[in-house]
């Protein structure tokens, strides 16, 4: 299987990320940056850069990811209902090529990643038909990972 990093056109687990689409940057709070950069480098592959003992960045997908130790406001969140499930907000993550979401599901799984809304299949058969999961990185960061069948619907109404 392959990191984080490796392969940002996508197959495998990382994902990819199109071509000319720059990467995005997003800082996270953690209650324990150790356990947390065991989680991201260990359970998603990731592979990491800069780090200091309060902060580390992560190649997350071709995208700029840090960890940042900031107990007091690592996992709070409301939700939203959507399709029955309660949907966590904010929630972050990042779309992959179809094989790849697969992919990471069965990695998430056979690291026994706890999942807050268990992968499956939304539109199926109609505009925007996309695979979504949905869990927790050890501080209750919310993160979401989907797929869509046909990639050019992203944003298709």
């Amino acid at each position: 299987m392959k990191t984080c990093e490796s392969d940002v056109q996508g197959s495998a687990s990382p994902g990819p990320r199109s071509a000319g689409l720059a990467p995005f940057h997003v800082a996270v709070p953690v209650a324990d940056v150790e356990e947390s950069r065991a989680f991201y480098a260990d359970v998603l592959g990731c592979v990491e850069g800069r780090s200091t003992e309060k902060w580390v960045d992560f190649n997350f997908f071709g995208h700029q990811f840090v960890i940042h130790q900031a107990a007091e406001s690592a996992g709070k969140r409301a939700s939203n209902p959507v399709d029955g499930h309660e949907v966590p907000v904010p929630h972050y993550g990042v779309v992959l090529e179809w094989e790849a979401w697969h992919a990471l599901a069965d990695r998430l799984r056979e690291k026994n990643v706890q999942f807050l809304i268990e992968p499956y299949l939304r539109f199926e058969g109609e505009v925007g038909e996309q695979a979504t999961l949905f869990f927790l990185d050890p501080s209750g960061n919310a993160l979401e990972f989907k797929s869509f069948r046909d990639p050019g619907q992203l944003f298709a109404k």
